[in-house]
């Protein structure tokens, strides 16, 4: 028995006892032990009274004070309230640390009832998967979420793979759902947005469709002539030439596919070089009217240059040379012969700028968005007659997103084009004319 206990039995009892002995001593003896006893009662429910109403009250009224075993109920209750409160506080910090820091996650959190009743979602919800809180709260997220893969999933209660649905907000956003048991019966319901995946998968499909499709054709060019070729019993000179020249053109054709396959690679996957060396652009971009000139040959397009001497640009030689000829050659490509190219290396108001104008055709308004999608083609059959790869422009964005820089373009239709690329003033340095530098000279 409990040491506290056997102290008021001890106390009871002797209530009764002395009770007994004074009643003796003026002859009422049972009467006044009723009168001990039932003084000790009152005072027990008086201790009973008071810690009923601080029961019912905590805030307001204070812990009753008392003296025997009522005082160490008391003490006793008091530090497991205490206790209680302390572990309450350090939940409830958790809980808000728990909410603080799913409120912050980009992923879609809810946490559904053992009845599948919405009990608390964040921000993120609201635009991935339609619940917002606490709008929703209590209502059931099969009635909100009215997906039929999800509902299925849902129900079948195999949660080890997740799922991928549309958003109901937005049928463009994919978003793979895992449903992870936990607690009592309780559900967290994870959303995570995939939408970027996704577009990366679409976009690796149609890259290996497009390479598989670029190298088909000469392959079954060569294929073809090889073949015909090994069947033939006496082949002519001249036959043998123009099978041969072909079959140097196909296959022309396949290496330039593959080198700029290899430059785009580079490009996404090498990290920009830090020894940015300084590049006399005018003098890069005369050599680069030169092969313009070589490749229009017989076309005899009137190409003009007009670039500072003076505007250096800081960057990389070898990735500049193959953006700038890459625009360079595709004016010289889709610009009738006989009309004029013009190459412009000129200070902006933001920088500098490199413009390489045509008098071709022109592209229509909605293919502009689109022309440095790899293996894009306004015409694919002039594209191909005319050599071209479909990844020019496609490089030429990732040359200039790695020198800081950008390009716009501008066309009409029946008035060619024009492509700019602007560079940052960061990315451009002045230098003094040669004739102030020879002037200098002579002075000292």
């Amino acid at each position: 028995m409990h040491p506290g206990l056997w102290r008021e039995v001890w106390v009871l009892s002797g209530i009764t006892v002395g009770s007994l002995i004074f009643g003796a001593f003026i002859g009422r003896p049972f009467l006044v032990a009723t009168l001990g006893v039932g003084a000790y009662v009152v005072l027990t429910l008086r201790h009973l009274r008071h810690l009923h109403r601080w029961l019912l009250d905590r805030q307001s009224v204070n812990i009753p004070d008392a003296g025997g075993m009522w005082g160490e109920v008391f003490d006793e209750l008091h530090r497991i309230l205490k206790e209680t409160a302390q572990r309450e506080a350090q939940l409830t910090e958790m809980l808000t640390r728990f909410q603080n820091a799913a409120t912050a996650m980009p992923d879609a959190v809810i946490i559904v009832s053992q009845e599948g009743n919405i009990d608390w979602a964040n921000p993120p919800a609201a635009s991935l998967l339609g619940v917002r809180f606490p709008e929703d709260a209590g209502m059931r997220l099969l009635n909100i979420l009215r997906d039929p893969e999800f509902a299925q999933y849902a129900q079948t209660g195999e949660f080890t793979e997740a799922i991928e649905i549309t958003s109901p907000d937005d049928r463009q956003t994919h978003v793979t759902i895992q449903i992870t048991p936990f607690g009592s019966r309780q559900k967290l319901v994870i959303g995570r947005d995939v939408t970027r995946l996704v577009r990366l998968e679409e976009m690796r499909r149609n890259f290996v469709a497009n390479v598989s499709h670029e190298l088909r054709t000469p392959l079954t060019v060569l294929g073809g002539y090889v073949e015909t070729l090994t069947q033939m019993d006496q082949i002519k000179t001249d036959d043998l030439r123009k099978h041969l020249s072909i079959m140097h053109e196909q296959s022309v054709r396949m290496q330039r596919l593959v080198d700029d396959l290899l430059t785009l690679s580079r490009l996404e996957t090498a990290p920009p070089s830090a020894h940015d060396e300084a590049i006399d652009v005018a003098a890069l971009l005369a050599g680069l009217r030169e092969q313009a000139t070589l490749l229009s040959d017989k076309s005899q397009h009137a190409i003009t240059l007009d670039a500072d001497p003076n505007l250096k640009l800081r960057g990389n030689r070898e990735e500049l040379t193959s953006a700038f000829s890459n625009l360079i050659n595709n004016a010289v490509r889709y610009t009738p012969p006989g009309r004029a190219i013009q190459i412009a290396w000129q200070a902006a108001d933001t920088g500098a700028k490199f413009y390489v104008k045509d008098s071709g055709e022109g592209i229509a308004p909605e293919h502009i968005p689109h022309l440095t999608e790899r293996f894009y083609r306004v015409d694919s059959a002039r594209s191909r007659a005319s050599g071209g790869t479909g990844l020019g422009l496609s490089i030429v964005k990732h040359v200039l997103l790695r020198h800081d820089a950008q390009l716009e373009i501008e066309s009409e239709i029946g008035h060619g084009s024009t492509f700019t690329c602007l560079f940052p003033p960061t990315r451009t340095r002045t230098a003094a004319p040669a004739a102030t530098l020879d002037k200098r000279s002579t002075d000292y």
